[in-house]
C-alpha cells in the first residue's frame, strides 16, 4: 500500500504553489484534488501526454491490414474465373480495407479513452470528502516516514490548514 502526504488548502493558489514546490523538491508527481477546474494546474504540474492517439493509430493500422487480408484471403480461398487478370487486385479490396481501418480505429479510440480515463479503476485513488466541497488537496507519494516528514514540512510551509497521512 502506498502512503501519501496530503495537505488541505483553502485557496487554489496555495495548493498549486505547494504542488509546484513539491515537484521542484524532487518528490514524485503530486496530485491536486479540487472541487472546481483549475486552468493554471497544467502550468504547475505539466501537461499530461495523451495515449489515445497511439491507440487510434494502431487500431486503424491493424484494421486496414486485417481488412485487406480478409478480402485477399477470401479471394484466394474461393477462386473465381478472372479471365487472366490477377486474383488479388487493389481497387475492389480498397473498399473493405478503408471500412475496416475506420471501424478498428474507432473501436481502438474508445478503448484508449477508457484506458486513459482509468476505467475500470485497477487501483484505488485518494478521495478526500473536503476536497469535493470547499477545500483544495495536494497529495504526494511517500516511501517512508522521513520522506513523509519532509513533504509535510513543505505542505505546512506553503500554508496547509491540515496535513495528514493517507494510504490508498
Amino acid at each position: 500500500m502506498a502512503t501519501h502526504a496530503l495537505g488541505l488548502f483553502g485557496t487554489p493558489s496555495e495548493a498549486l504553489a505547494a504542488a509546484g514546490e513539491l515537484k521542484g523538491s524532487g518528490f514524485g508527481q503530486p496530485s491536486v484534488i479540487s472541487p472546481i477546474p483549475l486552468e493554471t494546474a497544467e502550468e504547475v504540474l505539466g501537461e499530461k501526454k495523451s495515449v489515445i492517439k497511439r491507440f487510434t493509430f494502431f487500431g486503424a493500422l491493424f484494421g486496414g491490414l486485417g481488412g485487406f487480408a480478409l478480402a485477399a484471403g477470401t479471394a484466394v480461398l474461393y477462386v473465381h474465373p478472372t479471365g487472366g487478370r490477377p486474383i488479388i487486385t487493389w481497387p475492389p479490396f480498397l473498399i473493405i480495407t478503408y471500412e475496416m481501418t475506420i471501424l478498428f480505429g474507432i473501436l481502438a479510440t474508445v478503448i484508449g479513452f477508457l484506458v486513459s480515463a482509468r476505467f475500470p479503476a485497477f487501483r484505488d485513488r485518494i478521495y478526500v470528502p473536503e476536497a469535493a466541497v470547499d477545500k483544495f488537496a495536494v497529495a504526494v507519494p511517500c516511501e517512508d516516514q522521513s520522506v513523509f516528514e519532509r513533504a509535510a514540512a513543505i505542505l505546512r510551509g506553503a500554508g496547509a490548514e491540515e496535513v495528514r497521512e493517507v494510504t490508498e
